[in-house]
């Protein structure tokens, strides 16, 4: 359920937000749509503060489609995890099988690193020929190495795309060649580029590689806007007839990282384009604005059998969000989210619901809340009040 607080926002609000409307929705989908005066020739795109994770546009980014090559990046994922486990070595070696050779390497004439059939590769190698060449050999290598299949190691990648939180994407290749099952939204796209960025900092660096040789070859990173001056580093193109044109990509001006995935663009020029526009109005267009002060509460949520009815709620610190830089009086929807009313005991800390705001442009902060205080269980008596008062408001407790 979504439950509004009682309206007492706080004084630390800039003089610049004049207003935060509060207001009660039903369940449903967070997707904002469209933002106000920003539009894409993309069929699904989003854009992101990496560090927040605040949505700043997003266009159809719920909408499972294709994702061609982007797939690799659950790919490394899985193999980043590893690595970082122990697993396995970046000095360790697999094997180019015949099939792997067949399906990605040069007789598929599809991107490939061209390693020699059986002939072995270093996983640091394999790395770099997937991210910096989009080697479908490599993929396949890694895959049959590591799980012994494509099909076995699809499957887990399924299986760390729900660890990490995605509950849509399907995988059925390490590759990104065309299937009907192997679907990603952008915004999981996004969330997946966050966490690698977050949890593989190290592993991070390879994808800002601007030239990889490999035996005789020399392979230039396939990521067009790694030079374009907008602080990009990273992250995966993506390309099969299905898909259309896509791109993950992420940059970084003054300390502050937006990604920005495209999906579905008709031309390789196109997808440069419309990423460059969509990084740039992202850096140009928003600025972080404090809400409220360290220990101020933002609300209350309703307890069920309780010594009291309500928690107070606050933030970790300060609470801000990320806002369209805009001249006046900016209009704002506030609402304090949560799965309740909340059950006792509670402990003071832990996380309980967060705060969605939302801008006029559609732009969707989304920040922590915790318990300000402890709340032990009620009485019996007390239970069997509430009990009778949430059914009458239609209300169970979970």
């Amino acid at each position: 359920m979504h439950f509004m607080t009682d309206g007492r926002f706080g004084n630390t609000i800039f003089g610049l937000i004049s207003a935060l409307v509060i207001a009660v929705l039903s369940i449903g989908s967070a997707d904002a749509g469209k933002s106000k005066g920003f539009g894409t020739r993309a069929k699904a795109a989003i854009l992101m503060d990496a560090d927040t994770g605040a949505i700043l546009y997003q266009h159809n980014a719920d909408e499972l489609l294709p994702p061609a090559s982007m797939s690799k990046l659950m790919t490394l994922a899985v193999v980043f995890k590893a690595v970082k486990q122990g697993r396995l070595s970046l000095d360790d070696e697999f094997v180019m099988s015949e099939h792997a050779w067949r399906t990605g390497g040069a007789p598929s004439r599809s991107a490939a690193m061209f390693v020699p059939i059986h002939k072995k590769a270093t996983i640091s190698d394999l790395l770099k020929g997937i991210i910096v060449q989009s080697g479908n050999d490599a993929s396949i290598a890694i895959a049959e190495g590591m799980s012994g299949s494509e099909e076995a190691f699809a499957k887990r990648m399924t299986v760390e795309a729900r660890r990490i939180g995605l509950t849509k994407s399907t995988f059925r290749n390490p590759t990104g060649f065309n299937h009907p099952d192997q679907q990603m939204t952008a915004r999981e796209i996004a969330l997946l580029s966050g966490h690698i960025i977050k949890e593989y900092p190290e592993f991070y660096k390879i994808f800002s590689l601007k030239m990889f040789p490999y035996r005789r070859h020399k392979f230039y990173n396939r990521n067009p806007i790694l030079s374009a001056g907008i602080g990009a580093d990273g992250l995966k193109t993506g390309y099969v007839k299905a898909a259309g044109y896509c791109l993950a990509a992420s940059a970084k001006q003054d300390g502050k990282r937006l990604i920005a995935v495209v999906m579905g663009l008709p031309t390789k020029s196109s997808r440069k384009s419309e990423t460059i526009k969509l990084l740039k109005w992202g850096f140009r267009g928003f600025k972080s604005f404090k809400l409220f002060d360290a220990e101020e509460t933002v609300g209350y949520a309703r307890v069920w059998g309780g010594k009291n009815f309500y928690v107070p709620l606050i933030g970790k610190g300060e609470v801000s969000v990320i806002l369209p830089r805009v001249p006046e009086n900016p209009r704002l929807r506030a609402e304090i989210l949560y799965q309740g009313p909340l059950k006792p005991p509670i402990r003071k800390g832990d996380q309980v619901a967060k705060l969605r705001v939302t801008s006029q442009t559609n732009a969707v902060n989304e920040v922590p809340l915790y318990a300000a205080s402890d709340v032990e269980t009620g009485s019996l008596v007390r239970r069997g009040l509430d009990s009778l008062a949430h059914l009458a408001l239609g209300w169970v407790p979970l």
